[in-house]
């Protein structure tokens, strides 16, 4: 009787390595068809929902299409897009109520369509911020 186990056990391992070297073959057929394309366009990232989160980016090469997750992130400036990213340097002072600073390109994604240099302003901030945790040490130390 345990011969006749061990010959079972024998015949599903080898037929399990047969049907994933099979998988694997197919595989290895459908990624040689893909590489031989070189050059993707992409398409911008359309969110499912809104104007940001988790969506779909459509590339193509030749005949073949292919769709890819990808997200938008919610707090993303729209100007520039979220396949541009820059390096920024500092906000500039205060005048007429914003400040702004200067990005310069440093990486396109997707072989995106993006602006060398960009400027981004937004409002100052007109208060002062107060020192963190002074004002509780004091009333600490006058209770006691």
């Amino acid at each position: 009787m345990r011969g006749v186990f061990s010959v079972t056990i024998m015949l599903l391992m080898t037929l399990t390595i047969a049907v994933e070297a099979i998988k694997t073959k197919d595989k290895g057929k459908d990624m040689k068809v893909e590489s031989d394309c070189s050059d993707w366009l992409y398409g911008r990232c359309v969110p499912n929902n809104g104007d940001c989160g988790v969506g779909v980016r459509e590339a193509t090469c030749n005949e073949l299409t292919r769709k890819h997750k990808c997200k938008v992130p919610c707090n993303w400036k729209k100007d520039f897009g979220a396949d541009c990213k820059y390096k920024f340097g500092r906000w500039g002072e205060c005048e007429a109520g914003t400040r702004s600073r200067t990005g310069v390109l440093r990486k396109a994604l997707f072989k995106a369509d993006c602006q060398e240099t960009i400027k981004v302003t937004k409002p100052c901030n007109p208060k002062i911020p107060k020192p963190k945790g002074g004002e509780k040490k004091a009333k600490k130390g006058k209770e006691n």
